[in-house]
C-alpha cells in the first residue's frame, strides 16, 4: 500500500515539475501571442485581386506573428458587412477591409470603433461621415493614375498631329461607386472638359471583369464604330473590349487603330502592351501586404500613422516596354 502511495506521489511531482518546465520555457522563449487580424476581401475576380490577397496573406502569416482570418465577399457588400461583424464577435485585434464600394460603411465601422478595434482600409477607400471610423487607408492614387493616362493620350495625339482632331472616346468604367472607378472616371471626364475636341462617345460599366466589358463594348459598337480611344478602367475590361473590337473588324493599336488604355499592368496586360494591342497600361500595384503589416506594427507601438498612404506605381506604354519588364513582374 505504501509503495502505491509513494508511486502516486512521485507521478504527481513529476507532472508538476514538467508543467513548470514547460511554462518556464514558454516564458523564457519570449514568444508573444499572435496578432489576430480579420481581412475582408472584395472577391477573387481577377489576377490582380488574387495577387493582392496573397500579398496580404503572406505579410500577415503565422511565421510573421499573425493569425489571419480571411473572408472572400464574392463581390457582395452585404457579405463584407457580415464578415466585419463576425470579426468583432471573434475579438480580433485589427480589421483590414478592401471595400467593394465607397458608401454604406458608417454603421458597421461604428460598431468596430465601439469595440475598440482599429480598421485599416486597403486598396479602395470608403466615404464615411466621421474620419475616425478607420485608422488609415493604404492603396493606389486612382485619380493620379487616370491623370497619368490622359496626359499620355494628350501627348501622343499631339505627336501624331491630331491635337485638334475630333477624338471619339469610349469609357468602360469599373464597378460603379468603387474608389478606382471614381478616380479614373473623374480624370477622364476632367480631360474631356478641358479638350473641346475630345468627345465622350459612350460610357458603360464593365464591373472590372472581362465578360461584362466584352458585352458593354459589343453593345456600343452596334450603335457606332467611330471609336478612336477605349479607356478601360482595368486590364480585365481591356481584354473584353479588345475581343469585341477585333470581332467587329477593328484594329487595336496606337499607330493604325483604336488606342486602348488600361490600368493594373498585370503580366497579361503588359504582354498585350508589348504587342501593341494595349497602347498604355498604368500600374495599380497589388502588393500592399507589407504596407499593412508595417502599419499594424506602428499602431501597436502607439506611433502615429498617415491617414492616407499611397503605394508606389508607374506606367508602361507600347513604345518603351520590353520583354524583361514582363519577365520581372510577379503578377
Amino acid at each position: 500500500m505504501k509503495k502505491r502511495i509513494f508511486a502516486f506521489l512521485s507521478l504527481v511531482m513529476f507532472l508538476l515539475l514538467t508543467c513548470c518546465r514547460v511554462q518556464t520555457s514558454t516564458a523564457s522563449s519570449g514568444h508573444e501571442p499572435l496578432i489576430k487580424v480579420g481581412f475582408s476581401q472584395t472577391g477573387s475576380e481577377s489576377v490582380w485581386r488574387v495577387t493582392n490577397t496573397n500579398s496580404v496573406k503572406n505579410a500577415l502569416s503565422e511565421k510573421n506573428g499573425y493569425e489571419l482570418i480571411y473572408d472572400d465577399a464574392q463581390q457582395n457588400q452585404e457579405n463584407q458587412i457580415r464578415a466585419i461583424r463576425k470579426f468583432i464577435q471573434q475579438n480580433v485585434d485589427y480589421i483590414v477591409l478592401a471595400p467593394l464600394v465607397e458608401s454604406g460603411w458608417d454603421s458597421v465601422l461604428e460598431e468596430a470603433k465601439k469595440a475598440g478595434i482599429p480598421v485599416i482600409i486597403e486598396d479602395r477607400n470608403v466615404s464615411v461621415n466621421e474620419s475616425d471610423l478607420y485608422s488609415a487607408y493604404v492603396g493606389g492614387n486612382f485619380l493620379k493614375e487616370g491623370e497619368t493616362a490622359v496626359s499620355w493620350l494628350d501627348s501622343v495625339l499631339k505627336q501624331q498631329g491630331r491635337a485638334n482632331d475630333k477624338i471619339q472616346i469610349v469609357d468602360i468604367q469599373g464597378t460603379i461607386g468603387s474608389t478606382a472607378q471614381i478616380g479614373r472616371t473623374e480624370a477622364l471626364e476632367a480631360a474631356i472638359r478641358k479638350h473641346s475636341n475630345w468627345v465622350l462617345a459612350a460610357q458603360q460599366s464593365g464591373d472590372f471583369i472581362k465578360p461584362k466589358a466584352y458585352e458593354a463594348m459589343k453593345s456600343i459598337l452596334m450603335k457606332t464604330q467611330k471609336v478612336d480611344v477605349v479607356y478601360c478602367e482595368n486590364d480585365s475590361e481591356a481584354f473584353g473590349a479588345i475581343q469585341a473590337l477585333q470581332e467587329a473588324g477593328l484594329n487595336c493599336g496606337v499607330k493604325n487603330g483604336v488606342i486602348v488604355i488600361s490600368f493594373d499592368a498585370t503580366s497579361e496586360g503588359l504582354t498585350d502592351c508589348l504587342s501593341g494591342t494595349i497602347s498604355l497600361d498604368v500600374e495599380c500595384n497589388p502588393l500592399q501586404g507589407p504596407y499593412i503589416a508595417k502599419m499594424i506594427q506602428n499602431l501597436r507601438q502607439g506611433k502615429s500613422v498617415d491617414k492616407i498612404s499611397y503605394i508606389d506605381e508607374t506606367s508602361f506604354d507600347c513604345f518603351s516596354i520590353t520583354r524583361d519588364t514582363i519577365k520581372n513582374r510577379v503578377y
